[in-house]
């Protein structure tokens, strides 16, 4: 299959080389010359414009920064560029409203389109074990499905177009709740006088049982290995925590649902950055108890 992946950052790179070790012929795209020469190196065809990429090619596979990147991208350079029957995967986190908006455009114009925005990090994207929740026609999941699947561990069909990126939010909302908790936790027992990592053995193995803390522990030397072994260098960056809970935060808004944690998670992460913390992994909020 030719497949054209538009953004090669962090996540986009070991995605793109994935395909490209599944057998697929990858047209890679992106702004940086340093993500193109990376991506020549893995295998990949650079090219320098989407929409000489993604001529002739079964399949676009995107991973922007934001909803108006995507946008623009599609609605610029991929729709009408792209041949007739290509399929159009959105692999970015963005807000719901405009994912549902750009696959409008897209089948619009005669195309089939999926939103599926990824769970797992720079690790998994890089080791091919993402898992990704997808949004689409069930036709179109079928065909999502192959193009995906050298990319995950894991490939769910959340439902129609959109639900990829509310179960996106949802669960990332969750995510930074429990990171909160479990740092809460392990510096309450550790100024109460209980030794954290007495603390951690315990409560792995009792109800406080949580991935934050028994998979990316975020004290250092204690549990799991984790990007707080590393002065929180590397992992989910806390600014890219910050944006999936804004994204959170408008959703609830647009759907009228109450999350109150939610939004006070979004308020920790935010002070965090506005520090000067936003480059450093989300489990450095453990450093300002």
């Amino acid at each position: 299959m030719k497949i054209a992946f538009i953004g090669l950052g962090n996540m986009g790179g070991g995605m793109a080389a994935n395909l490209v070790r599944a057998g697929h012929e990858v047209n890679a795209f992106d702004l940086s010359e340093e993500a193109l020469a990376r991506a020549k190196e893995n295998g990949c065809a650079p090219y320098g414009a989407v929409a000489e990429a993604v001529q002739g090619v079964d399949a676009v596979v995107t991973m922007l920064p934001n909803g108006g990147i995507v946008k623009s991208v599609y609605t610029s350079d991929v729709i009408g560029k792209a041949p007739g029957g290509a399929l159009f995967l959105d692999c970015s986190t963005i807000d719901l409203e405009t994912a549902r908006e750009v696959a409008g455009l897209a089948e619009d114009a005669g195309y089939e389109m999926v939103d599926a925005p990824v769970s797992g990090g720079i690790a998994a994207a890089n080791g091919g074990t993402l898992t990704f929740m997808v949004g689409g026609t069930d036709a179109a999941f079928a065909k999502a499905e192959k193009v995906l699947d050298p990319m995950a561990k894991k490939v769910v069909h959340a439902g129609a177009i959109g639900a990829g990126q509310v179960a996106k939010m949802c669960n990332n909302m969750l995510l930074a709740i429990h990171m909160i908790g479990t740092c809460e936790a392990l510096k309450l027992a550790e100024k109460a006088g209980l030794d954290p990592q007495m603390f951690y053995e315990i409560s792995s193995n009792a109800t406080g049982y949580n991935w934050s803390l028994n998979d990316y522990t975020p004290a250092p030397g204690i549990g799991a290995t984790s990007p707080a072994d590393n002065d929180y260098q590397g992992g989910f960056a806390a600014a890219l925590m910050l944006k999936d809970l804004k994204l959170a935060m408008a959703g609830a808004e647009t759907s009228g649902a109450s999350v109150p944690m939610g939004k006070h998670a979004k308020e920790i992460y935010e002070a965090f950055v506005e520090a000067g913390g936003g480059g450093k992994d989300f489990g450095a909020i453990f450093t300002t108890l």
